[in-house]
């Protein structure tokens, strides 16, 4: 890169810095006042560490780089600059939060934060051993051969999350190249992001034919823009039999062949039997956590639940800091109950989400715990049927792993019979003793728009209230936070028959 094209990446950066300056001092600083003003002083204790935890993570990533190495990073992978709102992402979950709860919140962001950096040190420092892979393959055993993976459509996730408009340029740029615009904004913003060339590049790439076709044949594209070796599993429609799984356990088999063959990686059975226990530990804990949030009113609940799945389970399962995490969720869980706290005083209703969440409005629920008294307790991203790995011989091990990655989210609902969509919704209404059904109706997920017919016609023969909720997964254009709130707004007053809570003046 010459220093003109790096005054010219540079320079924008530079002068945004006083209008950020700005922004800062007029929104930011008023916000955190008002929101740490409602905390106790423990919970402001709490809060405190896990903030100071978050910047000591993103300090250590810089200072190890160095300015000058950082720097060259930055201007690489531009998204960085979107990580330094994570302690924002915290203070938004943490609005309204107490205790336990505030602290499992915040842990959850916190652990994000440690593990990302992580993840970003790989791609600095050992990228003769970084391997790319889809985020419907789980990691488990490319690092039990001693490879570091990054999973392409992780910022298309995080970004959202981070900064609501953090991806619209990536996915701008996919469909100026062609992409079609009515796809999904995923693939959409992975593909721009690769295209812009702000992705790292890998020695090898892993994909699959999940979870839906436009994830699918983003790949054309990203294979083409890589040019690296690519192996792609292929899982079978029925995935459920025990055809199926002999089937697709020789396909990873030959996905270890392939990147034995491509990679300095090697298989350690003893490292993914570690990792496949860690992952069992975990699963033990998780399950441990649903059986007390069943209790009404739940001692833990929403991202507590759902971002420590969404995370520890799909990229760092087995991961010491990701078992300690559900140590500790479960710690604070048992806690609750134990003293009769709930996560929210004034828990009225309980909600499952079903289909991918709102990336850019991922403190929705936060909104309607505080204006509705809707508890979200579980998703389906999270909710699965996994059973604990058998970790006596290397094949029972890929056995179960087949399992794992078959049954991943979304693909164990979209793939198949209409039964596969349908029936864990229900089978979660009684295990939760749930009050409503949210639907995250996202206008990419065409698959997911056609069952709601149906899904409709079950709820209203059992008497659940359904909520449909349209939104696009990362592009806030489409429809908006507020558009988003006045969709439950219309449904709990005129539905629930539940007005917002600073308008109650009758016991609901």
């Amino acid at each position: 890169m010459t220093l003109k094209e790096m005054a010219r990446i540079v320079r924008p950066i530079l002068l945004g810095i006083p209008g950020q300056a700005r922004h800062i001092a007029q929104h930011d600083v008023p916000e955190l006042i008002r929101d740490v003003r409602g905390f106790t002083a423990r919970d402001f204790l709490v809060f405190s560490k896990y903030w100071l935890m978050c910047w000591l993570c993103i300090g250590k990533v810089v200072l190890r780089r160095g300015p000058i190495g950082f720097t060259r990073e930055l201007l690489r992978y531009p998204w960085m600059l979107h990580l330094l709102r994570v302690t924002k992402l915290m203070r938004r979950l943490a609005r309204g939060r107490h205790g336990g709860y505030l602290e499992s919140i915040c842990m959850a962001v916190y652990t994000v934060a440690a593990l990302l950096a992580e993840n970003l040190e790989e791609i600095f420092y050992h990228k003769d051993s970084l391997i790319i892979t889809e985020e419907m393959v789980p990691p488990d055993i490319a690092r039990a051969m001693g490879l570091n993976v990054w999973m392409l459509e992780v910022m298309g996730i995080l970004l959202p999350m981070l900064s609501p408009e953090g991806t619209l340029k990536y996915i701008d740029e996919a469909e100026n190249a062609g992409i079609n615009p009515d796809a999904c904004s995923l693939p959409k913003a992975t593909v721009g992001m690769i295209l812009k060339g702000h992705m790292p590049t890998g020695l090898a790439m892993v994909s699959s034919n999940m979870p839906c076709d436009a994830g699918m044949a983003s790949y054309s594209y990203i294979e083409q823009e890589y040019g690296i070796p690519t192996y792609r599993l292929d899982v079978p429609h029925n995935f459920t039999d025990e055809r199926a799984e002999r089937l697709f356990a020789e396909d990873l088999k030959g996905m270890i062949a392939f990147l034995e063959k491509h990679t300095p990686g090697r298989m350690d059975w003893d490292r993914l039997k570690e990792i496949c226990e860690g992952r069992n530990r975990m699963l033990e804990l998780e399950l441990e956590l649903w059986d007390m949030i069943r209790l009404r009113p739940a001692p833990l609940a929403a991202e507590a639940v759902i971002l420590s799945h969404m995370w520890h389970f799909n990229l760092w399962a087995g991961h010491k800091l990701s078992i300690r995490h559900y140590e500790r969720l479960v710690e604070l869980a048992r806690r609750n109950l134990a003293e009769g706290v709930p996560a929210m005083e004034n828990e009225r209703f309980r909600a499952v989400l079903w289909n991918p969440p709102f990336p850019h409005f991922i403190d929705i629920f936060n909104r309607c715990e505080r204006d509705f008294g809707v508890v979200l307790i579980n998703d389906s991203m999270t909710y699965n049927h996994h059973t604990p790995i058998d970790t006596s011989t290397p094949d029972s091990m890929v056995r179960g792993l087949s399992t794992v990655i078959m049954q991943g989210p979304m693909v164990r609902h979209t793939r198949g019979p209409a039964q596969n969509y349908l029936d864990d919704i229900f089978r979660m209404v009684k295990q939760f003793d749930l009050d409503m059904v949210w639907v995250a109706n996202h206008v990419g997920c065409k698959s997911g728009q056609a069952i709601n017919g149906i899904l409709r016609e079950k709820c209203r023969a059992q008497r659940i209230p359904l909520l449909v909720l349209d939104y696009d997964l990362l592009d806030p254009r489409i429809v908006s936070q507020d558009g988003m709130m006045n969709q439950v707004e219309f449904f709990m007053e005129n539905v629930m028959k539940a007005p917002r809570l600073d308008q109650e003046t009758i016991p609901c």
